[in-house]
């Protein structure tokens, strides 16, 4: 929502949505374009190494756990290989090392389309590894919903209540 409200409203988490559906087609629409130039193997790879290494081992295990608790370590695995950041640096990497190509739109494509058709993100450590509505959330949306929007306070004179009103 902004720097100092980590959060979404349904209205801006579909915004955002709407941003990553996009840039999803863009990508979509130069693979199709490209569609002979495409070196299928490689595409293919790069779809598929993000959920191979990133979520089939956490869901694996989230699904075998029976409290459904399981290891930061597998979140560390999710977050890194759905990174845009990673996605670039391993393009980058594929381009100096072999050669840019076409193949390599499998990684934003893949990034995307969970981000805008799934309306995946990364995953924070305080919450399921699959998505389940933490209680306390969806009390603050039913009470966020409902109140009306927060007056400036003064300069220099934030607090809690202000925010809370």
């Amino acid at each position: 929502m902004d720097s100092h409200n980590r959060f979404e409203t349904k209205t801006t988490a579909a915004l955002l949505r709407l941003e990553w559906l996009a840039a999803l087609i863009v990508c979509a629409v130069l693979a199709i374009i490209h569609i002979r130039s495409v070196n299928w193997p490689v595409f293919i790879g790069f779809f598929a190494v993000i959920d191979l290494i990133g979520y089939i081992p956490g869901a694996i295990a989230y699904r075998r756990s029976p409290g459904h608790t399981i290891s930061h370590r597998y979140y560390l695995a999710y977050n890194t290989m759905h990174s845009l950041l990673t996605g670039g640096a391993l393009a980058g990497i594929w381009m100096l090392a072999v050669r840019p190509e076409w193949a390599l739109l499998a990684i934003p494509i893949h990034l995307f389309g969970d981000r805008g058709l799934f309306g995946n993100s990364l995953k924070p450590f305080k919450v399921r590894f699959e998505p389940v509505t933490v209680p306390a959330f969806a009390e603050f949306e039913r009470t966020f919903a409902g109140t009306p929007p927060v007056a400036a306070p003064a300069a220099g004179k934030e607090t809690a209540e202000a925010v809370t009103r």
